[in-house]
This record gives C-alpha cells, structure tokens and sequence, in this order.
C-alpha cells in the first residue's frame, strides 16, 4: 500500500496477503505515525476500503482521517496508479526467483520513487488534481 502527498513524498507498507480491512487499518495507522498530520484519505472502491471494519476505524479515528472516495472505474483520477505503473515499468523484465526476491524489487523500485518528489507531484497534475492545505 502507497500513501503520496501532493508535494512529493511517498511512503510505502508492503504486505505479504491479501488486501483486507485488518491491512488497510494497519497501513492507516502506518501512515499517520509517519507523515504526522491528519490525513485525507482518496480512495477507489476495493470492498477492504469500504467494509464495517474500516469504517469503525475511521469513525473511530475522525480526527486523524478524513476519506474521499474516487468515483467507479476512474483509475486516471488515482495518483498513486501512475505511481504503481511506474514501478511495474521498471519490473517488466525482471525474472525474480522468489516471492522474496520480487518483493525486495518492488521496495527497491518505491525507495527510489521516494527520491523523485517531482515526478510524484506530476502524478497528481496528470490526474488533474490541485490538493490546498486548509488553515
């Protein structure tokens, strides 16, 4: 899971299961202790986004998240997928010989997105967003 911020910083939590509620809170949680801020939480329409125990979560937490939910099938108005095609760009040839060995390509390939804030920010002006930081 990817968390991006409009001005360029990406953080990452990698799972080795399935995406689940018990994941997205845990990523949630991630998140917030590192970036430190309430967040704003733009998401598609996964059923781990949208089922009871996520939303407990963030009703229990309405001080630190706020969601918004990406309309149906509009993965151009997602950030974070140009992000994703980014990095699968960049694995299109490997030949990992492990689940390990491919999972330490993809932090690889993230590490190195987290040192391209400008390329992050163009994602959210392909998906023509303007993101404003209220008072």
């Amino acid at each position: 899971m990817v968390a991006i911020t409009p001005d360029g910083r990406l953080y990452a939590r990698h799972f080795r299961a399935s995406v689940s509620s018990r994941t997205v809170i845990q990523a949630l949680r991630y998140f917030r202790r590192q970036i430190g801020t309430p967040l704003l939480v733009v998401w598609d329409r996964l059923n781990a986004h949208r089922a009871r125990a996520t939303s407990a979560f963030i009703a229990a937490h309405a001080r630190d998240f706020a969601v918004a939910y990406l309309p149906a099938y509009a993965p151009e108005l997602n950030p974070e997928e140009q992000c994703n095609a980014r990095v699968k760009r960049a694995l299109e040839n490997a030949l990992p010989g492990s689940v390990a060995t491919l999972h330490h390509l993809v932090r690889r390939e993230f590490h190195r997105l987290q040192h391209r804030p400008d390329m992050i920010v163009s994602f959210f002006r392909h998906a023509g967003l303007s993101v404003t930081q209220l008072p």
